[in-house]
C-alpha cells in the first residue's frame, strides 16, 4: 500500500472544510427560516443551541457516513485520490469511522501535534488514525497480499 503524505491529507482537509462549512451554512438558514416563520425576532436560545448542535452533528456524521461509504472518503480524499481503510486495507465500518471522527478531538487537543504526526511516522498515520487502527491511502492502493 502506498500511504497518503501530510500535505494531500491536508489539502483533502481544506476541500473537506469548506464542504462542511457551506452544509452548516444551509442547515443555519433552514433553521433561521424556520425560526422567522414562528415569530422568533432574534436567533437565540433554543436555536442558536439548536444550529450548534447540527452543526457538530453534521461535521462528526459528514466524515463517518463518507468515510465508510463505499467511496472509503470524504469529498476532498475522492478529489485527492485517496481513502481510508484499516489496518489491512479494507473498507472501514461506521462506528470507526465515527470513532476515528471523535478521535481528532485528541489530535487538535495535543496542539495539532496529533495531525502532525502524519508527516513522520512510518505509515503516515496520524493519531486519530492510530486510535481508529486505520489508515489512509492512495486509491490506487490494493491491500497486501499477505503470501507476499
Amino acid at each position: 500500500m502506498e500511504y497518503a503524505g501530510f500535505w494531500r491529507r491536508f489539502v483533502a482537509y481544506l476541500i473537506d472544510y469548506l464542504v462542511v462549512l457551506v452544509g452548516a451554512a444551509v442547515v443555519g438558514f433552514v433553521i433561521g427560516l424556520i425560526a422567522g416563520a414562528t415569530g422568533a425576532e432574534a436567533i437565540d436560545g433554543p436555536w442558536l443551541a439548536a444550529i450548534y448542535a447540527a452543526a457538530i452533528a453534521g461535521y462528526y456524521l459528514y466524515y463517518a457516513l463518507m468515510e465508510s461509504s463505499s467511496h472509503q472518503a470524504t469529498v476532498g480524499k475522492i478529489a485527492l485520490g485517496i481513502k481510508v481503510t484499516d489496518l489491512e486495507g479494507n473498507p472501514i465500518m461506521f462506528w470507526r469511522a465515527l470513532g476515528r471522527s471523535v478521535a481528532k478531538i485528541i489530535s487538535a487537543l495535543t496542539l495539532f501535534i496529533g495531525y502532525i504526526m502524519a508527516a513522520f511516522t512510518e505509515r503516515k498515520q496520524a493519531l486519530h488514525d492510530k486510535i481508529a487502527d486505520t489508515l489512509v491511502v492512495k486509491r490506487a492502493s490494493t491491500p497486501a497480499d499477505p503470501a507476499a
